[in-house]
């Protein structure tokens, strides 16, 4: 927590050597030029024969190529020599990475951006760093009238900033496999693309094509990105550096459509009917699916509107102009800071154990070959982890590596992997029975259904096998660990591992350690999340741990809300404009009612006197035990469901359960107040966590949040959410709901100190 306020306004020097595009005035660079390219790290330039430059790509010490101040520096300097060596007749530009071609900006900073400006100096603000950030803007403009023609060969990922350098490049030859892909994704980061995108994509594409693309951050695959014409031609993976050579050999163009005389948007301006239209569409759509909660959508907007009546190099201003205003917005820096600025700290370590060498692992099993089971085997597999898969019989292991397969086959179908590499994940496989194969693992994770005996006995199996020095880990989502290694022989080497479901998808691991687990068990706990590509947040052994105890919140709040009489209806629309993607209502009945219900029962037994009933309580014992609705499995819940599983509608019989007496929120104080409610109880029991010690750190809050059960990103978590508010303020606001809704709403003494010493979880 950091108690003292951000400043005003950051050193824009700090920032300027941060932000994706940034870089040293191309003046400097170009008087630099060969003195840089002596010592360059991260480009390579190789001029043939008929004096086409080849300019390489390889980000030193990186798996994947980003555009820092550094690799831009470098490239400033590679673009003046573009221009002023005679000897270079055209270029083309490819990447030495295996599947990517540019990752984009390196945001590690960006949320250091800015805090708003000093009143009265808005204007004045605004104008010096459209200025400032504007010779940044400048190198791919420098590269597209450089006077040479310039080719990119894509064989991977072009995202983000990585998109716009392909932009900025005369021809645009891809791979035809799955590996080529193309996305400007600076919307879900609650930004716009500043480097040229929102002007080049339209007067390329169109603006109707080009729309979805720059609002939803859609990536596309290389087939399509050539049916709208964003791709000139594809090729066969590894023929793509020839096929632009070929291109700047013998049809080289060095002038962009745009800055050709007589040229036109593709489909006409914005004030062509279809367009106009199409722009219209766009932002009802925007407005229906992200309920005004992500501003940079508008900015975009603004952008393509104005930006393509206007020439192309006043087009860049205003893009300029609407990415300061985004960037802006607490959104965006909220959004910077939790998807990526914590989430790679974290991965990096800054709750890791120090002073424990990190641990590697080669061969990883897993117990219990379930859905989970088989997607923990999958993660394993695919991070290159020899994995053995044990059930108790050898049908129920193959059904488990059979679930990996099927997984795979989708992955292919829809072009996110492809035949090799998946025959190799499922070659890192063993389905067996024979516990005696444990003996070489580096990790046991048992993974068995929710049973405290079954749980035990798979223990002591395993670990009457294991080496000394491995881990065993039990992946719960509710039991404490403390009281399952209890059947453990050595419980300092015990420790949780909560993954989601689908593992293979989602990014998050909570660990948590028991009371007698050792630092060198938790530290291997974080290189074995690392080494499967997840990010790890360290939480309490207690119950519902971080996740599942948050999340409930997002239930009960909603019975509340049904037991004073708010229509269903209203209460499941509320829930998905704070922007939660499934409704509060839905996502019970998805995962079963049957669960939260047992969890309550359970809990009930645990504190006895001390627990203290809610609403959640009473209607899901109506729904379960007195009316059998157990949720979309048995095709009734809060919802009635036909045969397809999906197609669904509320049950009348709510209507019984809890009259409703509220049946029009169109107040926007009531949804306000309901929206708050929802966020609130959530925002408010993250706080608790950290201030009982179940977390230890803001950012694994927020990250777990938006990880673990996807908290609208837009708030950057709760705890940043309430940081938006100010935590004052968010104090004062709950202590009125409290007063007219109750006591769960009161906030603990942590928030009410942070509010009195004006202090900030960030």
């Amino acid at each position: 927590m950091n108690s003292n306020a951000p400043t005003r306004s950051s050193p824009w020097s700090h920032f300027v050597s941060a932000v994706a595009w940034a870089l040293p005035p191309s003046s400097s660079a170009s008087d630099r030029y060969p003195e840089l390219e002596h010592r360059m790290k991260h480009w390579k330039i190789e001029i043939d024969s008929d004096g086409i430059a080849l300019i390489t790509f390889d980000m030193a010490d990186r798996r994947i190529n980003t555009l820092d101040a550094e690799t831009l520096e470098e490239f400033a300097a590679l673009v003046a020599r573009i221009k002023a060596d005679a000897a270079i007749r055209g270029v083309v530009l490819a990447s030495a990475k295996a599947g990517t071609f540019c990752a984009g900006g390196d945001f590690m900073h960006l949320e250091t951006f800015a805090g708003p400006p000093e009143p009265g100096t808005e204007a004045e603000t605004l104008t010096r760093d459209v200025a400032r950030l504007t010779e940044a803007q400048a190198l791919f403009r420098s590269l597209e009238t450089c006077g040479k023609p310039v080719a990119c060969a894509i064989e991977g990922t072009a995202l983000g900033g990585g998109a716009e350098l392909v932009t900025a490049c005369h021809y645009r030859v891809a791979s035809d496999g799955p590996e080529a892909k193309i996305g400007l994704i600076e919307a879900s980061l609650g930004l716009l693309p500043a480097g040229g995108g929102t002007q080049r994509l339209p007067r390329i594409v169109g603006i109707r094509a080009a729309l979805p693309l720059l609002l939803e951050s859609k990536i596309i695959g290389a087939a399509e990105a050539v049916k709208i014409g964003l791709v000139h031609a594809l090729v066969p993976l590894g023929e793509t550096v020839e096929a632009a050579r070929n291109w700047v050999r013998e049809h080289g163009d060095p002038v962009q459509p745009w800055d050709k005389k007589g040229y036109a948007v593709p489909g006409g301006g914005p004030y062509v009917q279809a367009n106009s239209e199409a722009i219209a569409v766009a932002a009802a759509l925007s407005r229906q699916r992200y309920h005004g909660n992500y501003p940079a959508q508008g900015h975009i907007l603004t952008a393509v509107y104005e930006g393509t009546q206007l020439p192309f190099d006043a087009g860049l201003r205003i893009e300029m102009r609407e990415f300061i205003k985004a960037a802006r917005s607490p959104q965006a820096r909220s959004i910077l800071r939790t998807k990526v600025v914590s989430p790679r700290e974290i991965r990096n370590g800054a709750n890791r154990p120090l002073g424990i060498p990190v641990r590697r692992f080669h061969k990883a099993v897993v117990i219990g070959a379930g859905l989970m089971g088989s997607g923990i085997a999958h993660a394993q597999a695919a991070a290159g982890i020899e994995t053995l898969l044990i059930d108790i019989t050898q049908e129920a292991a193959d059904k488990g590596k059979a679930h990996v397969r099927a997984a795979l086959e989708k992955a292919i179908a829809r072009g996110r992997s492809s035949p090799d590499a998946a025959d190799a994940i499922l070659a890192r496989i063993t389905a067996t029975t024979d516990y005696d194969r444990v003996a070489d693992a580096d990790i046991v994770i048992e993974a068995v259904f929710e049973d405290r005996a079954v749980k035990a006995e798979v223990t002591r199996r395993a670990e009457a096998k294991l080496a000394p020095g491995a881990v065993l880990a039990s992946n719960t989502s509710t039991l404490p660990i403390t009281g399952l290694a209890a059947a453990s022989a050595r419980p300092e080497s015990f420790i949780g591992l909560h993954f989601f479901s689908p593992v293979e998808r989602m990014e998050l691991v909570e660990i948590i350690r028991g009371e007698r687990t050792n630092d060198a068990t938790l530290a291997a706990a974080f290189d074995y999340v690392a080494a499967i590509r997840k990010t790890p947040i360290v939480v309490k052994d207690s119950r519902g741990f971080y996740t599942s105890r948050t999340i409930s919140m997002y239930l009960e709040e909603p019975c509340e809300m049904l037991a004073e009489g708010i229509a269903p209806a209203i209460v499941e629309n509320i829930g998905q404009m704070t922007g939660m993607p499934v409704g509060p209502l839905s996502l019970p009945d998805a995962i079963g009612l049957e669960l939260p219900y047992h969890v309550l029962q359970q809990t009930r037994r645990d504190l006895g006197d001390a627990y203290v009933p809610s609403a959640a309580d009473a209607i899901l014992h109506k729904l379960v035990v007195e009316h059998g609705r157990h949720g979309r499995r048995n095709g009734k819940g809060f919802f009635d469901y036909a045969e397809d599983g999906k197609t669904k509608s509320l049950w009348p019989g709510l209507a019984d359960i809890a009259k409703p007496t509220l049946t029009d929120a169109f107040d926007e104080r009531v949804k306000t107040d309901l929206k708050n409610r929802i966020l609130y109880r959530m925002a408010l029991e993250a706080a608790k966590c950290l201030e009982e010690g179940v977390l230890a750190d803001p950012r694994e809050a927020d990250v777990g949040a938006t990880l673990g059960f996807s908290f609208p990103l837009w708030t950057g978590g709760p705890l940043s959410l309430i940081d938006q508010v100010g935590v004052a303020a968010f104090v004062a606001q709950c202590d009125r709901l409290a007063d007219l809704y109750g006591e769960r709403f009161r906030p603990g003494r942590m928030l009410r100190e942070m509010a009195a010493s004006g202090e900030r979880f960030y």
